[in-house]
């Protein structure tokens, strides 16, 4: 009576289209570069480092302990960080391989 019926608009068209997906192609690829490789490449290098290891390396673990390995085993190595001191760690927690001689400047 006082009110007109509303009629809907006919539906557009929707055809999907590679540049709505090109925001989140470029935010992926930059996430790749950015983020997901670095971190890739710098785990590789940890794996390497860690395989590497030898008796008479000085090392410091993820707590901060640093010493000198006189015992590499399968997954433990054996770390002297004092005179007649010798801790076993697990291997996946030497974080940083030091030169030759930093002990001793400590």
């Amino acid at each position: 009576m006082f009110i007109s019926n509303a009629y809907a608009a006919a539906p557009a068209a929707a055809t999907p289209d590679w540049t709505s997906f090109l925001p989140l192609i470029v935010i992926f690829v930059l996430f790749w570069f950015m983020l997901i490789r670095p971190q890739m490449k710098q785990a590789k290098e940890q794996r390497k480092m860690i395989e590497a290891l030898q008796k008479g390396d000085e090392v410091v673990t993820t707590g901060g302990v640093a010493g000198k390995i006189v015992k590499v085993g399968d997954s433990f190595v054996a770390l002297e960080i004092a005179p007649e001191v010798v801790v076993q760690v697990q291997k996946h927690t030497v974080q940083t391989l030091l030169p030759k001689g930093t002990l001793k400047s400590l």
